[in-house]
């Protein structure tokens, strides 16, 4: 067995390392692949803005000409300027269940971290915001929400035999369509929407978003200012977000709180098309396209991924005014069921309210650290 680093202009490395996931989940039907273009796109140095501003390294463990396992190590230089840390990513993690495997190239990754200075690697975290966190440790009977992590059971244990300890878990949760929706929770959205100023607005073409685009990415680096383990995203990088998402969403869906002409606050939720990328491999050409469009009317699921509003608003009513709209996104485009993505389980207040909606957090990912 050995290590190597991908040379990610040799297309046969790049294509090993992509394709290894298929082999490992081939009898693992809750699995999703990813977009291949999007796939592609992160080991693509001239294509993806991340390696604008900082670098990764991409790592295969061969026996012979056979990939038993792969990782990526990343030193994202916004996210260690922004939080005052020294702090590599482990990302986009397969392998075998043998820790020999997995071991070799976590000692590559360490070694790769630390020739640049680093003096901790966390993960899994990957190069953007939509990107999920975390190995998943509960929920593996369920298909993940799309861009949400899945792996196999036995991953968190070879992460640790590598001297990784937990620091933190993430939670979805499943909230039926059907479930009833504490009405005062809209009678007060509808108090704060009066005595507060607020709007909420909501995109209705594709064009309508792309329009929203600038707004959205000062609103979200507003959002996360004085707050820990964020990073804010480059105007390339949001470009890459959007084109993802409107790959796949439905600009109803997405829905901006106003106070007069301020964006204060967003939610995100997109229909889930997980089913056709599992049809069609995550490959949209030929014919996957067809497929994605028609799972776009079909589905009967829905991912909320994503809620925010600027710290002066929270705590004034905000939150109400977004489960209400999250609550309506469900019900008024007809979906009856829904997967909460991705809420910290330090975030007691926000788990609380959320089951006090009738929301099961059925799903957890741990993130993992090791210092180096």
């Amino acid at each position: 067995m050995e290590i190597i680093e991908v040379d990610t202009r040799v297309r046969q490395q790049v294509r090993m390392f992509l394709d290894l996931p298929f082999r490992l989940y081939c009898h693992i039907p809750q699995w999703v692949p990813p977009f291949a273009s999007d796939a592609r796109r992160m080991l693509d140095r001239r294509r993806h803005p991340f390696f604008q501003h900082s670098d990764a390294a991409f790592y295969l463990a061969l026996e012979g000409r056979r990939a038993v396992g792969r990782l990526a190590v990343l030193d994202n230089r916004n996210y260690n300027v922004f939080n005052h840390t020294a702090t590599a990513f482990f990302y986009l993690f397969e392998c075998e269940n043998d820790a020999h495997i997995s071991n070799a190239l976590f000692d590559a990754a360490f070694s790769w971290a630390r020739a640049r200075g680093l003096s901790q690697i966390e993960g899994s975290r990957g190069f953007t915001a939509l990107d999920g966190l975390g190995l998943l440790i509960k929920g593996f009977e369920h298909r993940p929400a799309l861009g949400i992590p899945y792996n196999l059971p036995y991953y968190p244990t070879l992460v640790e035999a590598a001297g990784f300890q937990g620091i933190g878990d993430v939670l979805s949760g499943y909230l039926s369509g059907h479930t009833p929706f504490p009405e005062r929770i809209h009678r007060l959205a509808e108090l704060v929407q009066k005595r507060r100023g607020l709007q909420v607005a909501r995109c209705r073409t594709r064009r309508d978003l792309r329009a929203l685009v600038p707004r959205l990415r000062e609103l979200y680096n507003t959002s996360i200012q004085n707050t820990i383990g964020n990073v804010p995203v480059t105007e390339d990088e949001v470009q890459i977000i959007v084109a993802q998402i409107l790959a796949f969403a439905d600009p109803r869906l997405i829905k901006v709180v106003m106070k007069g002409d301020e964006l204060v606050g967003y939610l995100f939720a997109y229909p889930d098309v997980s089913a056709a990328l599992q049809r069609c491999k995550g490959r949209l050409f030929p014919v996957g396209w067809t497929d994605l469009l028609l799972e776009l009317k079909r589905t009967k699921w829905v991912n909320i991924n994503g809620a925010g509003i600027v710290e002066k608003h929270r705590g004034l009513g905000g939150t109400a005014l977004l489960f209400s709209e999250m609550c309506k996104s469900i019900i008024e485009s007809g979906f009856e069921h829904a997967d909460v993505v991705q809420i910290g389980a330090d975030n007691e207040d926000m788990q609380r309210e959320l089951r006090d909606l009738g929301i099961d957090f059925y799903k957890a990912h741990r993130m993992y650290r090791r210092p180096l």
